[in-house]
């Protein structure tokens, strides 16, 4: 399958750095994503917030309570107060705009976590010349498509939630009008790739008829977070193009010994 933009002009399957490897506790940190480099992962996924001056951060949570020693939400501090936050009690939480330049061979999935962020984003990627290089995508299915509506087809985005269901249902040959119609409309403003878990709510997501149903529409299927070798493997024999994972180690293994580790 020809991909749709040049942000996925890699041999599949691709293997996602999922926080830049999360599961030795310093997610989201340049340490991090410094290790999976070094492993060999070249597409990286992160999220990024804004602080309260509009500096772009990369970090999951709203707030810094869960995973650095200190506290407070990011939408409501400067980034000097943020700056000085450390993931683990070691490792300081890095801007964006620093990841694009320290790793400028990396490609970048990015979960658009807040609508403050959304303009500080765009005008990074202007700025950088960096489109080619990040996906955005969102539980927001309005983000997306302001996103989306504001740069137009330079920017590469996953499907929304209700592009998803909409998918979902196309699969079932039950694309009810709104949905179907919802489903067309993110596809043709450049939707290049649907980003989902296995299951949701325990409902079976990714299947054969879903993966058919989304290559058919010209769009890749990644799945995440997956960190056990079977199941790694399981969906690369069902034909997924993309796997996230936690487990750095573990993925590239997997995908060696079946000779698709590039």
């Amino acid at each position: 399958m020809r991909p749709r933009h040049a942000y996925l002009d890699h041999p599949a399957p691709l293997a996602f750095a999922h926080r830049g490897g999360a599961a030795d506790g310093l997610e989201n940190t340049a340490a991090a994503f410094r290790h999976a480099v070094d492993l060999g992962y070249r597409y990286l996924e992160t999220d990024v917030h804004a602080t309260s001056d509009g500096r772009l951060v990369a970090f999951h949570d709203p707030t810094l309570d869960r995973v650095t020693d200190s506290r407070g939400a990011i939408g409501a501090l400067p980034w000097r107060a943020v700056a000085g936050a450390r993931v683990g009690g070691r490792e300081p939480l890095p801007l964006f705009e620093e990841l694009l330049e320290e790793f400028p061979e990396a490609r970048w999935n990015v979960d658009l976590k807040a609508e403050a962020a959304l303009a500080p984003l765009l005008d990074l990627l202007r700025r950088t010349s960096a489109w080619d290089r990040v996906c955005v995508g969102s539980f927001s299915e309005a983000r997306v498509a302001r996103a989306q509506r504001l740069a137009g087809p330079r920017l590469a985005t996953s499907l929304g939630t209700r592009g998803v269901a909409g998918l979902r249902l196309r699969s079932y040959g039950r694309g009810a009008v709104p949905l179907d119609r919802l489903l067309g409309a993110a596809v043709r403003r450049n939707a290049v790739c649907v980003q989902v878990p296995v299951r949701h709510a325990g409902i079976p997501v990714v299947d054969p008829l879903f993966l058919r149903t989304a290559h058919a529409l010209g769009m890749q299927v990644h799945v995440w977070t997956i960190n056990d070798a079977q199941r790694m493997a399981a969906l690369l024999d069902l034909g997924v193009d993309g796997i996230m994972t936690d487990e750095l180690e573990t993925l590239r293994t997997v995908l060696t010994e079946r000779g698709c580790w590039t």
